[in-house]
């Protein structure tokens, strides 16, 4: 029994808060994971930066209703839905995917919420669990799934490493650098292809 786990930004969508950093016009809004290993440290620093700007879940909420998936993205993950099952595991939010989940045909997420008050403003976030990636990865594989897994930043590594398969997806240099032992790939098709090798 196979089960893929992606991630989703960076993957089959934009990355979300480098939309929001070039529609907001605040340039230090674009690091993300790719960037910061530290999970919360990065999310404490953009609660930070939104307070600083007065900006809250709804004008986040706007600049992702014209975000759609990466070109090729629903294409893939329908070839791939139709051969296996998939999950999207993510570190976002459910207040923040749920338009873009619409877009790539509902497939199933696992992702985080957000703390919001009644004026607007995210205030704080709970995470699903510790590590949420690998504990997820770990609790299929103890329901009996192979897991196979792809992603593209720093949180997405421990998941990888855990599977029977793993690769990168449209990672960093120093990522790639980092980890020659993982498969790096830049299309889809390339992508789908390693999946199906492991499938077969």
């Amino acid at each position: 029994m196979n089960i893929v786990c992606l991630d989703m930004e960076g993957v089959l969508v934009p990355e979300i808060w480098i939309a929001f950093a070039q529609a907001s016009g605040i340039p230090e809004l674009r690091r993300t994971t790719r960037d910061e290993p530290d999970y919360d440290k990065l999310m404490a620093w953009r609660l930070d930066v939104l307070q600083a700007h007065g900006l809250g879940l709804k004008e986040i909420q706007d600049v992702i209703s014209s975000i759609d998936p990466l070109p090729g993205a629903k294409a893939f993950l329908d070839e791939l839905r139709s051969l296996t099952q998939v999950v999207i595991l993510s570190d976002t939010f459910e207040q923040f995917a749920q338009p873009l989940m619409k877009k790539l045909n509902w497939p199933t997420l696992f992702c985080n919420t957000l703390e919001v008050a009644p004026d607007g403003a995210i205030t704080g976030y709970r995470m699903r669990c510790p590590q949420s990636k690998l504990t997820t990865v770990r609790a299929l594989q103890s329901m009996g799934y192979d897991t196979i897994a792809a992603g593209d930043s720093f949180n997405d590594l421990a998941m990888i490493q855990a599977s029977k398969a793993g690769f990168l997806f449209r990672t960093t240099p120093q990522i790639r650098a980092d980890h020659p032992e993982l498969p790096v790939f830049e299309a889809f098709d390339d992508l789908l292809h390693a999946i199906q090798e492991v499938l077969d």
